[in-house]
């Protein structure tokens, strides 16, 4: 079985010896077209649901909070709360995809989070629609975390491009959500409007209720590897997994943090404020082109550690544009930083499964940093709001978020270098050797 990335040769060698079972033995065999197709349709629409109930809120919030009589600072909370559930679900979503197959997992996690999208529209109060977003984001922190071992276990011969095409989806998916969901509230009210996207998770729970039933179920690997490496590896106590995790987080602390407040920065630096909504729409945009750019150029056989440390450097130049330089390049800024949020996440899902031995050891990797990261995320919002109160100006905030971005430079570079979990060489620089 050969791959044709070059990074993920390992991914291939150490699927290609691990040991059949009766339960798992469809999982095993090289990826067939069919395989592929399926799991492409299955991963996009997954992909699909995981961001639009969240962005569609934040379209929608002043409507909701009339429709609910709620104040702003429970707005808030509806706001914080998925960064912890996200943070939760990383956590134990390991052990349960172990437990009961990764497959299994999903399509109860998928119900779940449709369950929830449909719960916060049906019961119309506070407490109803707080307990629908726990609800879906819980379900969306356990798809973040095994949505990597599922296509390291499914396909290891694409793992760039179908992380790519996920991460892709994810963010055209939120982007038409947001755009859409507002006038659609106009027209058949905010509960249909934020409900309706329901019909996207049952779409998805079919077409994964399929693959289990044509594919089987991804069980648990009790896997030996000495010639690859231990598959006995705790995360916890790797420093590659709390460098990877450090890198996501401070990612996402910057994009959630820029996707709360740029307009405000911008309007505060003396632009309108119908000029800083179309300076964030940049930032937003930015995302697809950076997604299939990266995985066009991995595709290529571009170096990883280059294309990190250049997407981290882009979003240290966009906080200092952002901060210090021209208000006449604010779109350029914000493009940049656009751009580098986007490449980081996307790159940082490609190494939970190239950077590990077995399905097991990218799931607990993937579940150890998200939790770390949304944690590390969920203070940047809330520190930089914070800071803006104490010192009534945001140049305290901004310029920290400059030094944490330096930071990730480093951090970048460190976490993608050529070598495994366990600080073992990949098998693709030994092959080159």
């Amino acid at each position: 079985m050969t791959c044709p990335f070059s990074e993920s040769n390992n991914s291939c060698a150490a699927m290609s010896i691990l040991p059949n079972s009766p339960n798992d033995l469809p999982s095993k065999l090289p990826s067939s077209r069919f395989t592929f197709w399926l799991i492409l349709c299955a991963m996009i629409l997954l992909a699909s649901n995981m961001r639009s109930p969240i962005v569609a809120l934040g379209s929608i919030a002043p409507v909701v909070k009339e429709a609910l009589n709620i104040s702003e600072i429970q707005i808030g909370w509806l706001g914080a709360v998925p960064m912890l559930t996200f943070a939760i679900g990383a956590l134990i979503a390991p052990a349960i995809g172990k437990r009961f197959g990764l497959e299994n997992t999903l399509i109860v996690m998928i119900a779940l989070l449709t369950a929830g999208m449909i719960l916060r529209t049906v019961i119309p109060t506070w407490s109803g629609f707080l307990v629908g977003t726990l609800v879906l984001t819980l379900a969306i922190g356990f798809a973040n975390t095994l949505a990597a071992p599922v296509i390291k276990q499914r396909t290891p011969k694409h793992i760039p491009l179908i992380t790519g095409l996920f991460s892709l989806t994810m963010t055209v998916t939120a982007g038409v959500v947001a755009g859409v969901v507002l006038p659609l509230s106009e027209q058949v009210g905010w509960q249909w409007a934020l409900g309706g996207w329901s019909l996207l998770g049952i779409f998805a729970m079919v077409i994964w209720i399929f693959l289990r039933l044509r594919l089987g179920s991804s069980s648990h690997q009790a896997v030996d590897l000495p010639t690859l490496g231990s598959s006995e590896i705790s995360m916890w106590r790797t420093p590659f997994a709390w460098q990877i995790a450090v890198f996501m987080g401070l990612q996402s602390l910057l994009f959630y943090t820029v996707a709360s407040f740029l307009p405000s920065i911008w309007v505060s630096k003396g632009l309108s404020a119908v000029q800083a909504g179309q300076i964030n729409s940049v930032f937003q945009f930015m995302a697809p082109i950076s997604i299939l750019s990266l995985t066009w150029l991995i595709n290529r056989g571009r170096p990883i550690q280059a294309l990190a440390v250049f997407a981290a450097v882009l979003n240290v130049i966009g906080i200092l544009g952002l901060s210090y330089l021209s208000t006449d390049l604010a779109w350029l800024w914000s493009a940049l930083m656009g751009i580098g949020c986007s490449a980081i996440f996307t790159l940082s899902m490609m190494l939970f499964s190239l950077r590990t031995y077995t399905t097991n050891q990218s799931s607990e990797l993937s579940g150890m940093a998200q939790a770390v990261g949304y944690l590390i995320a969920f203070f940047g919002p809330l520190g930089t709001g914070w800071l803006h109160e104490e010192t009534g100006s945001w140049d305290l905030p901004l310029f920290i978020m400059l030094v944490l971005m330096i930071v990730n430079v480093v951090i970048a570079w460190m976490v993608s270098r050529p070598v495994m979990v366990d600080g073992k060489k990949s098998l693709s620089q030994k092959q080159a050797k």
